[in-house]
């Protein structure tokens, strides 16, 4: 079964955007084009996951992820234009898990919805991600190929996870970072380039050799 993302954004350009890049990705979505009643809507829909304006017509996405948290603990991810420091410890407080000014990075933005889905319901991901004939095992942090297997450490497993979930794109250096410090780990430029370099060795041990590559001046790829 798809899981569901429930998208609440006033502007019809964002609405449509964010429809597309989730069904695309292998989303069902839910996106009202009307405010009124967003609570009961919420409550038949029950979806996996929310993203949230916070300047909508008629209400604030504070006020609905206030009232949001008394009967659910869904995932709720404010995507918004308001990038002050107060809009995004407000968002926290009130019972947000992530924050995402505008205009926002498709991969990290994708990146932060799998990651919180992970956390919310594990026994409905898929454990493995498979890529050019490799395995990798985010339960056992291993990664396999032609039934030879390495093991991962913490860093090396968030860096091929975010990687595979963007095969066949550029990732450049600042989002897996920023995707790494988003997890509570915390890899600077120069410690990125020594993790890349030990996944190489590891993956060119069983074969893989030269399965990430580098585009001058853009990032890493598969």
């Amino acid at each position: 079964m798809k899981q569901k993302i429930f998208i609440i954004e006033d502007d019809p350009l964002i609405r449509n955007e964010l429809n597309i890049l989730l069904q695309s990705n292998g989303y069902e979505t839910a996106a009202p084009e009307f405010f009124s009643n967003m609570i009961g809507r919420i409550k038949a829909e029950q979806p996996h996951l929310i993203l949230l304006d916070i300047k909508l017509p008629g209400i604030s996405g504070f006020s609905l992820c206030t009232q949001i948290r008394t009967f659910s603990d869904v995932p709720i991810i404010f995507v918004t234009s308001c990038n002050t420091d107060m809009d995004e410890l407000n968002s926290i407080m009130l019972g947000g898990d992530a924050f995402i000014t505008k205009p926002y990075n498709t991969a990290i933005l994708l990146a932060k919805i799998a990651s919180l889905l992970k956390r919310a319901y594990p026994s409905q991901q898929n454990e493995q991600l498979t890529y050019g004939g490799a395995i990798l095992h985010l339960e056992s942090s291993s990664l396999e190929y032609g039934g030879r297997r390495v093991d991962l450490t913490k860093n090396e497993l968030k860096i091929l996870y975010y990687l595979f979930k963007n095969a066949g794109k550029i990732c450049s250096r600042g989002d897996i970072v920023e995707f790494l410090w988003d997890n509570q780990l915390y890899v600077d430029d120069n410690a990125l380039s020594v993790n890349i370099n030990r996944i190489r060795e590891k993956l060119t041990g069983i074969g893989l050799k030269d399965f990430i590559k580098t585009k001058h001046r853009q990032g890493y790829t598969l």
